[in-house]
C-alpha cells in the first residue's frame, strides 16, 4: 500500500495510506453504486477513529445520513461495534476505545438502525479478530428484526437508567430479552466499575437481582457513578440477555472524556 505526504491545518506534514482520504473512497466505491437499489447497508469500521472518538458521534450518523439522501430513501443501517483489543487494564482508567463505542451506541438513535456488539470476540493482540461467524450472527439478528420485521430478540441488554440507593446504583436495562444474565458459573458479574464524586473509578462488585443489576463498592460510600466493559480491553465482560446476546459497554456518567477536546 502506498503512502503520500499531506499539508495538514496547522502546517504540518503527516504520511497517510489512501484509505485516509475520505473523497477517494467515495468516489471510487460509493458514487458508482447509487444508481442501484439496496435493501440496505452494513458497517464494520471504527478503529482509525479512536482518537478523535467524541467527533465520532456527529461524524458517522452525518454519513449515514448522507447515504440515505443520495439514494433518495430511508434503508435500514447496521454496524459492528469495536470489539475487545488490546493489553486489558490493570485498573480502571480513560479510554479512547470506550469513546468510540459509545459514539456507536448513540448513533442508534437513528431510525432503522441495528448495532453488533462484540465486546466479548476480540482479541487483545488482533485488531481484526478471528471469530467473524458471531459477527455475522448479531448483524444478522438485527437485519431479520429492523429491516425484515421479525419478532425476535436482536439486541443485547441496554443500560437504561439508574438510581441510588444507599451505596449501591441500582441499573435498568432495555432488551433484556427474556431476562439478564451472567455468564460465570458463580454467578457474578465482572468489568463493573463505580465512582463518588471526585470521579475516581475503582472496581466494583455487581450481581443481577431480577430484572435490575445492582453496583457496589465497599470503598464507595456515596457512588455517583458507573460505567460498564469502559475500556479498550474488558475481556471479562460477562453481562448479556438469556438469549446470549452480550450488553453494550456503556456508563451513567456524562464526565468529560480525552477525546472532547480533539
Amino acid at each position: 500500500m502506498y503512502k503520500t505526504s499531506v499539508l495538514t491545518s496547522d502546517f504540518g506534514i503527516k504520511e497517510v495510506g489512501p484509505n485516509a482520504f475520505p473523497s477517494q473512497l467515495y468516489n471510487a466505491m460509493i458514487a458508482p453504486i447509487i444508481q442501484y437499489a439496496i435493501k440496505g447497508g452494513i458497517w464494520y469500521q471504527g478503529e482509525a477513529n479512536t482518537g478523535e472518538a467524541f467527533k465520532y458521534r456527529t461524524l458517522f450518523a452525518e454519513m449515514i445520513n448522507d447515504w440515505r439522501s443520495k439514494w433518495g430513501y430511508e434503508f435500514p443501517f447496521f454496524w459492528v461495534q469495536l470489539a475487545n483489543f488490546m493489553k486489558p487494564a490493570v485498573i480502571p482508567v480513560q479510554s479512547a476505545w470506550a469513546e468510540l463505542r459509545e459514539a456507536q451506541n448513540m448513533t442508534l438513535s437513528l431510525q432503522q438502525t441495528g448495532q453488533a456488539v462484540i465486546i466479548d470476540i476480540g482479541e487483545a493482540n488482533d485488531i481484526h479478530p478471528k471469530n467473524k461467524q458471531d459477527v455475522g450472527y448479531r448483524l444478522a439478528l438485527a437485519a431479520e428484526k429492523i429491516a425484515y420485521g421479525k419478532d425476535i430478540v436482536y439486541s443485547g441488554p441496554v443500560y437504561q437508567s439508574m438510581k441510588t440507593e444507599g451505596n449501591k446504583i441500582i441499573l435498568s436495562f432495555a432488551n433484556a430479552g427474556s431476562g439478564l444474565l451472567s455468564k460465570d458459573k458463580y454467578g457474578y458479574l465482572k468489568s463493573f466499575t463505580i465512582a463518588g464524586e471526585d470521579q475516581k473509578f475503582v472496581w466494583a462488585k455487581a450481581f443481577i437481582d431480577g430484572d435490575k443489576v445492582v453496583v457496589y463498592s465497599d470503598e464507595i460510600a456515596h457512588p455517583v457513578a458507573v460505567r460498564y466493559a469502559w475500556g479498550d480491553n474488558l475481556d471479562d465482560a460477562n453481562l448479556y440477555n438469556k438469549e446470549e446476546i452480550p450488553a453494550s459497554p456503556f456508563r451513567t456518567d456524562t464526565w468529560k472524556g480525552i477525546t472532547q477536546d480533539k
